[in-house]
């Protein structure tokens, strides 16, 4: 009797069965891997482009941004300019699979073990994901965020909701404090605390003006017989403020900032791991499917297809390729993890140089610690090795403004120069290197002007700000706002 898992490219329900058995087993017993239960839905290529413009959830609230990105894809899909994910995975519990149903048999037990073991343990296990994240919440907070936004539509117009969350949107990813951890969802907890929440927030904004200082320095307040502005701590969490304090705008609109604010919450770790996390699961299906034809259990026709496809998957363009965007997260995250592996069993001279402490080390149990106690930048920064900087042909370049004709190549492969690119590459990962730091530092007592103020990181300019003061100012409300450099000079203003 064959022990086959599938026999050609058409799958059952029954192979897919058989196929996830399998994969669990070399997860859980050999890889010791710590997942959630797992939910395997098949969808079609129209389905899984829904999935696309949906941020990848299951139920989302309406806007029309998403109907415009389902557009684009399914036009850009349809011409064969481009392809679809073999699978969507999202962080709950259980933990949400989806999977095309114009996947070959061979596809599919790839993003099985892809998915549902890899980024599954990814998610249960990293410390952001733990800390930021609460997988058995976020369906039902998704579900009462749907019908609150559903409910705000149909008494102050879609319209009114619709423009008010382009605002939440274009300021979303300043929603987060990055190093205080959020409170967990529930949607229960919400329905029952949103008028209390309401009530609350407006005493709030109330308290914030209610007292003006007499001697007309309208940013103190006397406390404690010593002068103290508002707020006491510049805030980095731009949506956090103005949902707390903006002057004028409705409970409804606050409740929307908060839904906005609590998404980007979600969504902040998967900023912060994309190359662990994708690393981490092309490891997981390049183990589970070479133990498969080890064991037998696939044809070596279906494992070459799976070949092809892990080698596509992790295709790394060089620089001067037509297709270069920048470091494929999988390339670098599997190149990374799979050299960890070699310096364990057959460390060189190098190795034990730069990495004395991991030779003879089990390399799973070290792989588990790493990816549950790093995000991309610690994890590059740590582990980025001399032969992986070789093997991917890494090098730095410098733009010197003054001359906009020329660029030099600063870093070379020695010693000195494998420490440059480390760090150089891990600063790439930085929050702060996507994001700039806005932080509200004052509000005027008595013109109630609100100013942010602008961190500059290696002299970058803040770009498109004349796009975002709009959106400031509408969050605000009436009132003035302004950006400021760390000198205090005006970059942009609204009154």
């Amino acid at each position: 009797m064959s022990n086959l898992l599938w026999n050609n490219s058409d799958w059952t329900f029954d192979d897919i069965n058989r196929i996830y058995t399998a994969c669990e087993d070399i997860a859980l017993n050999e890889l010791g891997l710590n997942c959630y239960p797992n939910q395997i839905e098949v969808i079609s290529s129209t389905q899984m482009i829904d999935a696309y413009t949906s941020v990848g959830m299951p139920i989302y609230y309406n806007h029309w941004s998403f109907g415009k990105q389902f557009v684009q894809e399914q036009r850009s899909y349809s011409q064969g300019k481009s392809g679809l994910a073999f699978e969507i995975v999202i962080n709950s519990s259980p933990c949400i699979n989806y999977i095309m149903e114009d996947n070959t048999t061979t596809t599919q037990a790839l993003v099985i073990a892809h998915a549902a073991f890899g980024h599954n343990h990814f998610f249960k296990n990293n410390y952001l994901f733990r800390e930021w994240t609460d997988a058995s919440g976020i369906v039902d907070y998704l579900i009462f965020a749907k019908q609150y936004v559903a409910e705000c539509e149909t008494k102050y117009g879609a319209r009114s909701v619709e423009t008010w969350l382009d605002s939440c949107h274009a300021l979303q990813d300043h929603g987060v404090n990055r190093y205080r951890r959020p409170t967990k969802l529930n949607m229960d907890k919400e329905r029952q605390r949103q008028k209390e929440r309401e009530e609350y927030q407006q005493s709030q904004v109330s308290e914030l003006y209610r007292i003006i200082p007499s001697n007309n320095k309208s940013i103190t307040q006397l406390t404690d017989g010593k002068i103290k502005g508002f707020p006491a701590q510049p805030e980095e969490n731009l949506l956090y403020f103005f949902e707390k304090y903006s002057p004028d705008i409705e409970p409804w609109q606050r409740e929307l900032l908060r839904i906005v604010r609590k998404m980007a919450h979600y969504f902040y770790p998967q900023r912060r791991t994309k190359v662990m996390n994708e690393g981490f699961a092309s490891l997981t299906h390049y183990q589970i499917m070479n133990r498969l034809h080890e064991k037998g259990l696939i044809t070596d026709g279906a494992y070459l297809e799976f070949i092809a496809l892990h080698s596509s998957v992790l295709f790394q363009p060089d620089f001067d390729h037509p297709g270069y965007t920048g470091h494929n997260p999988y390339a670098l995250g599997f190149a990374m993890l799979r050299d960890i592996q070699r310096m364990c069993k057959t460390p060189t001279e190098e190795d034990l140089k730069w990495f004395p402490q991991i030779a003879g080390a089990n390399s799973q149990e070290l792989i588990l610690d790493t990816i549950a106690n790093h995000s991309d930048e610690s994890f590059i920064r740590q582990w980025l090795s001399p032969h992986v900087i070789r093997k991917l042909k890494l090098f730095s370049v410098h733009d010197d403004r003054s001359d906009t004709a020329k660029y030099s190549v600063t870093t070379i492969h020695n010693d000195a120069g494998y420490q440059d690119l480390r760090h150089k590459l891990a600063d790439q990962y930085l929050t702060s290197t996507h994001t700039p730091l806005l932080e509200v530092v004052e509000v005027d007592r008595k013109t109630r002007a609100c100013t942010i103020r602008y961190t500059s990181e290696n002299n970058r300019q803040l770009g498109n700000i004349a796009k975002m003061m709009p959106h400031l100012s509408k969050l605000w409300g009436r009132y003035p706002i302004k950006i400021v450099d760390q000198g205090g000079d005006v970059l942009d203003s609204m009154e």
